[in-house]
């Protein structure tokens, strides 16, 4: 079963979260937990965590359908080694939060070498960051996103991410989110049904579809391999609907949140009906 729903506001508490993705007939639903923006917040409070369950309960969208994502601060894999122990306090801190909240996922991108090391310098750095947050953290998954290849960024290539699972010491808590626009400008085509099979077959091959563990589903403005992060409302961008009619009924794209990152809040209600109408009986 497909869970669909959008990367809400929590702007006034995370509490509001839940509330905003009932709004829109969600089932899944994505936020921040802190302002995504500052290094430092501050701390959830038993009453804040106690209201953000009691609005997640009469959401009924399951804590495992919800995708929290990290600071855009964060970077795991900075070359110089207080930034980069920094943005690891940091990405622990979340990790913590999201337990508090009774989340057990939480969503980031891997990190940028800035042109200062090599690309595997740099995914070296990540899978020690990410190893050494699982040591000092239990119960939230450690949920790596695919980017779009725009400057410095890793994680651009499937290759990265099966490197930082294959790395990882507790590859039960370590998986990935796919980003649709992200995979398309960063060169994997998959708007046909031989291409689409051609490229989750790859990603079933380097990474495993056991680890997929949420997925943004967005259009894009870019064309394919443009390397170029400009996300698009559903099918009014170089995708198009067939590529989601062809996730849509992907069996083994079951049970993990899908959210909708795309550029028109307004139309999110529509596009999740939209996502849905294409399921095949």
């Amino acid at each position: 079963m497909k869970y669909i729903g959008a990367h809400v506001s929590a702007s006034g508490g995370v509490f509001n979260a839940p509330i905003n993705a009932r709004e829109l007939g969600a089932k899944a639903f994505a936020l921040f937990t802190k302002n995504q923006r500052q290094w430092v917040a501050k701390d959830l409070d038993e009453k804040i965590i106690s209201k953000f369950k009691e609005e997640l309960e009469k959401s009924e969208i399951l804590p495992k359908h919800v995708l929290p994502h990290d600071s855009y601060l964060i970077n795991l894999g900075h070359p110089e080694i207080e930034k980069r122990e920094k943005s690891l306090n940091a990405f622990i801190d979340e990790l913590k939060r999201c337990k508090q909240l009774g989340l057990d996922r939480l969503n980031f991108h891997p990190g940028s070498h800035l042109k200062l090391i090599s690309e595997e310098n740099c995914l070296e750095l990540i899978s020690e960051s990410m190893n050494e947050a699982l040591r000092q953290t239990d119960g939230v998954k450690l949920v790596v996103e695919n980017t779009a290849g725009q400057g410095s960024n890793m994680g651009y290539k499937m290759e990265h991410l099966g490197y930082l699972i294959d790395n990882s010491i507790d590859k039960a808590r370590t998986g990935v989110c796919i980003d649709t626009c992200h995979l398309f400008v960063s060169g994997y085509d998959f708007r046909s049904v031989k291409t689409y099979n051609e490229t989750m077959d790859k990603f079933a091959n380097i990474v495993g579809f056991e680890h997929l563990m949420g997925m943004h589903l967005n259009d894009s403005k870019p064309d394919l391999g443009a390397k170029v992060d400009r996300h698009h409302s559903i099918g009014e961008g170089k995708l198009g609907i067939e590529p989601f009619c062809l996730i849509m009924n992907d069996d083994r794209i079951d049970d993990i949140p899908m959210v909708l990152e795309t550029t028109d809040d307004t139309i999110w209600a529509q596009e999740i009906e939209l996502l849905y109408s294409l399921i095949k009986n």
